[in-house]
């Protein structure tokens, strides 16, 4: 089995209920099994578009499946959840967004997909839940943790642990 880090993000609709149908759906062939979540966090919007803030975040799970078909799997259950790569802005608003943040600490580089995901270190929102659920984790391109990924990062965007009332 390998271990695989996912960033969850939605801004569209309820956001919180995206997440938890995307976590379920996710599990749901038993393709891909989530062992960790973090906390939720409202973020800034990432990017050049005018939107909602976001609510994210990052997962860690065990799936058999290798890169290239997970990928195709996260993707399928963000077309469940209303998501449409085709007619959507980049960077714009979305129901919901799933990225493979790493798989198995190893490296990948295809047409398709990059791992670690290329510009992890370059989002807070993505860092700051990654760090509730393995601190250490090592990157293996740039040989820091997501600790020091985190305190090092240039991305000042706002984000905050969301608190349930």
């Amino acid at each position: 089995m390998a271990e695989i880090y996912l960033s969850l993000g939605s801004n569209l609709g309820d956001r919180a209920q995206a997440l938890a149908t995307a976590r379920t759906r996710l599990q749901h062939q038993g393709w891909l099994r989530l062992t960790r979540c973090s906390p939720l966090y409202e973020s800034e919007p990432w990017g050049p578009v005018a939107q909602p803030p976001y609510l994210n975040q990052v997962c860690r799970g065990q799936s058999d499946l290798p890169p290239r078909v997970l990928l195709r799997w996260l993707q399928a259950v963000e077309r469940q959840g209303g998501r449409c790569r085709a007619t959507e802005q980049r960077w714009g608003p979305r129901p919901i967004d799933i990225d493979l943040l790493a798989y198995n600490g190893s490296q990948w580089h295809d047409h398709a997909l990059t791992l670690p995901h290329p510009r992890l270190h370059e989002r807070r929102f993505v860092l700051r839940p990654w760090a509730d659920i393995a601190p250490e984790w090592w990157h293996p391109r740039l040989g820091k943790t997501v600790r020091q990924l985190l305190a090092e990062t240039t991305d000042a965007g706002y984000v905050g642990r969301l608190t349930m009332a």
